[in-house]
């Protein structure tokens, strides 16, 4: 499953991704995120780590998932564009679904930039409903995002 979101924001590149760059700022504008945290790091992590829930809800049912998510990729706008990329990276010794979050921030024209938001999930668990329901969730969560960055 995969879902990419775009957003034309007011701001300049790196103001837009002071907001993406951290999972730690996510629950403050992303509905699906309510709660990210730093999690301890191994010696095998590429970047730092976050324990991260995720849910989403569908009438009254809901759905909920707990991942632990390493920065993968950093890189800061600049004359390319920014890339945050997070994946699922666990340390429980089973085997786990991909789930990996890129946000990538471009500059724009007049101290404006771009965001795109892609998410993957590699598993089978979640059908084209779900999907929906992600996008959905993420699309509702753009005005929260530019009114932070509006500040």
């Amino acid at each position: 499953m995969d879902v990419d979101v775009t957003l034309e924001a007011p701001c300049t590149a790196a103001e837009l991704f002071v907001w993406v760059d951290d999972l730690e700022r996510y629950p403050r504008w992303l509905e699906l995120v309510p709660r990210a945290e730093p999690a301890a790091a191994a010696d095998d992590d590429p970047g730092p780590a976050w324990t991260v829930d995720l849910r989403a809800r569908l009438g009254p049912l809901s759905r909920s998932k707990r991942l632990r998510m390493v920065r993968t990729v950093h890189r800061p706008p600049g004359p390319e564009p920014g890339v945050a990329r997070f994946e699922r990276w666990e340390h429980d010794g089973r085997e786990h679904s991909d789930w990996i979050l890129e946000a990538t921030v471009e500059e724009g024209s007049r101290d404006t930039s771009r965001l795109t938001m892609h998410l993957h999930y590699g598993g089978e668990l979640f059908g084209p409903v779900v999907e929906r329901l992600l996008a959905d969730a993420i699309a509702r969560s753009k005005p929260r995002l530019l009114a932070l960055v509006n500040r």
